[in-house]
């Protein structure tokens, strides 16, 4: 079986695939193959059932292409363009047979990242014409990071750290452990010097306390607006620093406009609502 997607979506995306259709298959679709003939063909369109941003038609793709290599996707929109609801996203046909029993997986994926897109846009539009990045975090489905994480670009935001491997962040329960934020950074910088690293700061002192060690990169856990406004003013550009905790669409413009660097959202990932879609067999 081909898969001529393999070169452009991550190898942890098309694990997640490959272990959705086993998943749903398992030993065949038993609805399917009992009423659709081996040598049926058929053509269906998958709808948009409400507005907002689309993402993940390469990996509808990769669904079908996984079930089966014959099927002829074609999308009618741009990935992550902004749709309407009953657009017509794209056109699929091949076997009955592949289209019908890849049909809930793949709307399950294409949902899934769209949902994720729509919201993450809305962050972003919200902090248009000041210097924030929108992040996401580590708060995504289990063994859907890497599909999460593609969402959240393909809406206009920015990639925090992968894992716990690629960046380190020094956060509260790191400090307490090691008796304090100088000493927690001490083992950090021994252990890996060549890493990027950020620590968690709760208070301003704790921002200076930062800024001293010569701290990069700061995360503002928690803290209200008029203390990101005045951690801004304390860093003077020394430091990047990044909002989080309790970040809404009500509130992430204020955020924004205190002059932070970056805005992490856990709600990107674990709280977007799934985009409608649904499949059409085109007669």
């Amino acid at each position: 079986m081909k898969d001529k997607h393999s070169d452009t979506l991550h190898p942890d995306i098309l694990a997640a695939i490959h272990r959705a259709l086993l998943e749903d298959i398992g030993g065949g679709d038993i609805t399917t193959n009992s009423i659709v003939s081996f040598d049926a063909l058929m053509q269906g369109r998958i709808i948009a059932k409400q507005s907002g941003i689309i993402a993940g038609l390469d990996v509808v793709n990769a669904v079908y292409e996984m079930v089966d290599s014959n099927t002829d996707f074609n999308p009618t929109v741009s990935e992550g363009a902004r749709v309407n609801d009953h657009q017509t996203l794209a056109m699929v046909s091949g076997s009955a047979r592949s289209l019908l029993t890849g049909e809930r997986t793949a709307l399950n994926f294409l949902g899934r990242i769209s949902g994720i897109a729509t919201l993450t846009r809305q962050f972003v539009d919200a902090v248009a014409g000041t210097k924030a990045v929108i992040l996401d975090t580590r708060k995504t489905a289990p063994g859907l990071r890497m599909l999460d994480k593609l969402a959240v670009l393909r809406g206009g935001g920015k990639n925090h750290r992968v894992g716990l491997y690629d960046m380190m962040l020094i956060k509260d329960n790191h400090i307490d452990f090691a008796g304090s934020l100088e000493e927690a950074v001490r083992r950090a910088r021994a252990a890996h010097s060549n890493v990027e690293l950020e620590v968690e700061a709760r208070t301003l002192d704790d921002v200076c306390a930062a800024l001293e060690l010569k701290i990069n990169r700061i995360l503002l856990d928690n803290m209200t607006v008029e203390m990101m406004a005045e951690a801004v003013s304390i860093t003077k550009g020394l430091a990047k620093l990044e909002a989080s905790g309790n970040v809404s669409l009500e509130n992430v413009g204020r955020i924004a406009e205190t002059g932070v660097d970056f805005i992490s959202i856990g709600a990107l990932t674990h709280s977007a609502k799934t985009f409608d879609v649904s499949f059409d067999y085109v007669r």
